[in-house]
């Protein structure tokens, strides 16, 4: 990680889980990291946490990625805070019950804005800083995951991460179009321990319980190792989709 030392980063979704974790494997080794999230308690907590630690530092930023407005905000902070940015981690993601004979119209909205529309704006304007300060071998990194490879639990959701996947190799053949050395990956996890299988059952937290007891699972440091690797690799190699599952994964 030594060449990202005083680089700079964008996290989003970095007020838990895999966002979290990211941001203080990044920091750990250096790195100047912008976490984004709605809840900035919880940013300024984990900001608390592993700016202690250094020896890079996390500025929290609170943006809800739902409006187009605060992410341009977001990267005008990086333009006048650092003057440019190096490394955009698409990691922010939304997931709803959504049976698709019942779907609640406005969760299957946030969906398509947070997993897809927003990854889109990031990787725009992280794009067009790096290119208009000169950077490039930057890297864009989308955490998609085992449900944008197969349908998974819920199928809409597993339409966006389908996106991801498209939207990621899209942009490759963009970037390798235009001669450039910025990079494109997509980390694509299979079942992690965060709040999200929580957050989406939460009128039935006990069978999310059930499911991590008897079901193998990756941690959030494992995603953000995976991380690691790809941004730390060699620049004439570029990783464009790995995929990780805990051992034993039934699918």
């Amino acid at each position: 990680m030594e060449s990202w030392i005083g680089k700079v980063a964008l996290v989003t979704g970095a007020s838990a889980g895999i966002g979290a974790a990211i941001v203080k494997k990044l920091v750990e080794n250096g790195m100047e990291v912008v976490g984004c999230a709605r809840n900035l308690d919880k940013l300024n907590e984990i900001a608390t946490k592993v700016n202690k630690a250094g020896p890079g530092h996390m500025y929290p930023y609170k943006c809800d990625l739902v409006d187009e407005n605060q992410i341009l905000a977001v990267f005008e902070y990086i333009k006048k805070q650092f003057g440019t940015i190096h490394i955009c981690i698409n990691n922010a993601a939304v997931c709803y019950h959504t049976p698709m004979v019942s779907a609640d119209t406005e969760h299957l909205k946030e969906m398509v804005n947070v997993n897809i529309l927003a990854l889109c704006i990031t990787t725009r304007e992280a794009i067009t800083l790096m290119k208009n300060t000169n950077v490039d071998d930057g890297h864009i990194v989308n955490i998609n995951g085992n449900a944008g490879h197969k349908i998974c639990f819920e199928p809409f959701y597993s339409a966006t991460k389908y996106a991801v996947t498209a939207l990621t190799e899209g942009l490759r053949q963009e970037l390798r179009a235009a001669n450039s050395r910025i990079r494109a990956t997509a980390i694509s996890p299979g079942l992690v321990k965060t709040e999200l299988m929580y957050r989406m059952r939460k009128d039935d937290s006990r069978s999310v319980d059930d499911l991590y007891a008897t079901k193998p699972s990756l941690q959030p440091d494992d995603v953000a190792n995976a991380v690691s690797f790809a941004i730390t690799s060699p620049s004439h190699v570029e990783i464009n989709d790995m995929r990780i599952r805990p051992t034993g994964q039934w699918n």
